[in-house]
Parts: C-alpha cells; sequence; structure tokens
C-alpha cells in the first residue's frame, strides 16, 4: 500500500520499493523556491534508504520543472554560499547509490532540465519540451549541466544547447541521447511504473556498483576500470550472483535481496 508524506511544496510517496519525488509547485510549473530545494534535498536523503530499490523524480501537474524560480526571495546568504547549498542537492543526486528515473511531462527547463539530466532514465511524453535557458535569464549553466550535457551529446550540440538556450521537443532530445524513452501522455505513468518495478527486482549492490563505476569511468584508465570491476565482482560474488546460479540452474526467476552472505 501506498504511504505518502506531503510537505506541500515536495511530495513523497512509498510504493513498496520504489519512493516517488513530487516537486508541487503547478502554479509555478514546478520553479524551485528555497522551500523546495530543501524539501528536495530531504527527499533525496530519504531515498538512500536501504529498503528502497528505486527513485522516480517528478513535477505535479503537466509540468516537470521550470528551474529555480527566479521571483522568489533568496535570503540574505552571499549568492555563493547558495550555490553551493544547491551544489550539494545536485552531488546528493548524483551520488544516489541505486536507480534513479525522470518522469518528464511539460516543460524541464534550466536547472529542471538538469536535474532530469542527473538521473539514470529519463522518460518524456510526446509533449515535453526542454531548454537550457539560462543564457535568457543572463545566467551561466549550473546545476550540474556543464559537466552533465558535454558527456551526454558532445561539445558542440552542449555549446549550442546551452549558448543560445533554444528549446527543444522529447523526439529531439531522444535523437540526442538526452532521453531514454519517449512515450505518448497516456501511456507515461505505466511504463514508469512498469520501469521501476523492473528495476526494483534487479540486485541492488550489482547496480548501485555498476552506476558507480560508470560515472567514475570517464576519468579513469582502461586498467583502473578493470580493477574496479574485479573487485565489484568480489563483492558480488557473495551477495546476490549465487541467488543468480540457483535461479538459472532452477529455471525460476531469482529474488535479489542485497545481504552479504559471508558469515
Amino acid at each position: 500500500m501506498a504511504n505518502t508524506v506531503d510537505s506541500e511544496v515536495v511530495l513523497v510517496e512509498r510504493n513498496g520499493p520504489t519512493l516517488t519525488i513530487t516537486i508541487n509547485r503547478p502554479h509555478r510549473k514546478n520553479a524551485l523556491d528555497n522551500a523546495a530545494w530543501s524539501g528536495l534535498l530531504d527527499a533525496l536523503r530519504k531515498a538512500a534508504a536501504p529498503d528502497i530499490r528505486v527513485v522516480v523524480i517528478t513535477g505535479a501537474g503537466s509540468d516537470f520543472c521550470a528551474g529555480a524560480d527566479l521571483s522568489g526571495d533568496r535570503g540574505e546568504a552571499h549568492p555563493l554560499e547558495r550555490m553551493r547549498w544547491i551544489n550539494e542537492i545536485a552531488q546528493t543526486l548524483h551520488d544516489m547509490p541505486k536507480p534513479v528515473i525522470a518522469k518528464v511531462r511539460g516543460v524541464a527547463v534550466g536547472a529542471g532540465w538538469n536535474l532530469a539530466l542527473g538521473c539514470d532514465f529519463v522518460v518524456a511524453s510526446q509533449q515535453a519540451r526542454f531548454s537550457q535557458i539560462f543564457a535568457r535569464r543572463g545566467l551561466s549553466v549550473d546545476f550540474g549541466g556543464t559537466w552533465l550535457l558535454p558527456r551526454k551529446v558532445g561539445m558542440l550540440q552542449a555549446k549550442r544547447l546551452a549558448l543560445l538556450g533554444d528549446f527543444i521537443d522529447a523526439d529531439e532530445a531522444l535523437d540526442l541521447g538526452l532521453a531514454t524513452w519517449v512515450k505518448p501522455e497516456e501511456e507515461l505513468d505505466q511504463f514508469v511504473d512498469e520501469l521501476a518495478d523492473r528495476l526494483a527486482q534487479g540486485p541492488p549492490v550489482a547496480l548501485a556498483q555498476t552506476k558507480a563505476m560508470l560515472h567514475a569511468g570517464a576519468h579513469q584508465s582502461f586498467a583502473e576500470a578493470l580493477a574496479n570491476e574485479a573487485r565489484a565482482q568480489t563483492v558480488n560474488f557473495a551477495t546476490d550472483a549465487p541467488a543468480a546460479l540457483e535461479a538459472f540452474r532452477t529455471k525460476s526467476t531469482p529474488k535479489f535481496a542485497g545481504e552479504w552472505l559471508v558469515r
């Protein structure tokens, strides 16, 4: 049974091993004010609990997230301190040791788009629209966009998106590798639910290690990547790999507990 906690601007819903985080400011296209940033950080920290297998991030109503709410009160802190706080949220998302799915309807712009790009899967409706809108607001790209974009689309396309701030539709995002799937609006919820269920049934320790190694691989030599893979497999041999082997032998479906078997 689903269990929902409402913190007004960020909703956190637990449904079995899946935690759904919903930015709940539809009247502002889910733009993030101080309260929403804080709620998002709290929700991401909750999502790190070991019994959560999958995280879904989405927006209430018809939009994903219009980025930072520039009309809101940004407080008295120095802007650099504020950015360090926001960066902590991006880092927490990046370091999440489990799969994260962005479910995108409507607009995902600025930091809102980079929030989606910081997830492991981006599932967009056919009506979704994306923009690195920062330049139009006299701002530089933030929330990890300068790291994420070149790695996903290459430097030339990253510069086009970042320096012009043009909107692209869901099909172009898919073609560029900035969306994992594009689905009709009426199929979006079911598709994400089924994807989350499939991921939740996977081996949590193995998935966490693979995700971390993929992130680290861009900065490592081939030899370093091989060494990391060897260490990860050693952990898997004493975690969920035996269950998979037994299921293979008995022609059954493995149940991955993510528990350390060595006593």
